[in-house]
């Protein structure tokens, strides 16, 4: 029995990676082009605008890494009855191999399977993130205007909206994240007369985000607007297309590397939260 679940493990890391494996290597890898016009950036960002502020500082840096998406999608996935301090335990045991970026999102499989779902949309997140971030966090911006005008992007339960001209903020109510979900096509259009506003952004499990999550760059990630610097770990960001395979960000909590193969860890099942 436990020989058979040790396999059935070592299948499931396997196949999702052989599984898309074939769609990354359809996708070239990209030179550095030409600045992608407003109206491109925001059709490319409207599926993440409205994530609280914290986790959108993730998703950005995170899509810079696109080719490790699909499996930490997977190991997430394997994951996914493991929460809070067992949870980073977990992730801390296996010895993940990929930047804290993409660790950082590991407690969000549904932010990791949109991701790997569509690798040509999360590569081209990356490459713009990489070659302009201003325009890209300008993108932002602008999608959070339109929503909030039309009045779908308010405070509530979920989330704390803070608005000042130029920047609207999201953040998180406490160390609770709830994901939104949310179709484009209307929370980024003049509502519909007699159309309920409040019914078309929904939320998630709350997922909360403790001091065990240090390690992988939950030491105070925020957007700095104004700036157009994405804070991780209370430094700016400065990862770009030039520097993508020296830069080292000064994590607060550095983290050892391990060379040589992950040791497995086999989730325990556990009761859901409620």
């Amino acid at each position: 029995m436990i020989a058979d679940h040790k396999m059935k493990i070592r299948m499931l890391r396997t196949l999702p990676v052989v599984a898309l494996a074939g769609a990354l290597v359809a996708i070239p890898a990209m030179a550095q082009g030409p600045a992608v016009p407003p109206p491109q950036l925001d059709q490319l960002v409207k599926r993440i605008a409205l994530d609280p502020d914290p986790l959108l500082a993730q998703v950005l840096t995170a899509s810079t890494f696109w080719d490790a998406i699909p499996e930490a999608a997977s190991w997430a996935n394997e994951h996914s009855m493991l929460h809070g301090d067992q949870l980073a335990a977990a992730i801390d045991e296996d010895h993940l191999p990929w930047d804290p970026s993409v660790l950082a999102l590991l407690p969000f499989p549904q932010v990791l399977n949109m991701m790997a779902g569509d690798p040509g949309w999360t590569q081209a997140l990356g490459n713009a993130v990489l070659v302009q971030r201003p325009d890209v966090m300008d993108a932002v911006q602008r999608m959070r205007a339109v929503a909030y005008n039309y009045r779908y992007l308010a405070s509530g339960p979920y989330c704390r909206v803070v608005y000042a001209p130029g920047a609207i903020e999201i953040l998180p109510v406490g160390p609770m994240y709830y994901v939104p979900t949310y179709d484009p096509a209307l929370v980024f259009a003049a509502p519909r007369p007699g159309f309920f506003i409040g019914g078309a952004i929904h939320f998630g499990v709350g997922i909360t985000i403790g001091a065990a999550f240090a390690p992988f760059g939950w030491r105070g990630p925020m957007l700095d607007w104004r700036a157009h610097n994405i804070i991780i770990d209370n430094h700016p960001w400065g990862r770009t297309w030039a520097t993508r395979g020296t830069y080292a960000h000064p994590y607060a909590v550095p983290r050892a590397r391990v060379v040589g193969p992950r040791v497995e860890h086999h989730p325990v099942r556990h009761e859901e939260r409620h």
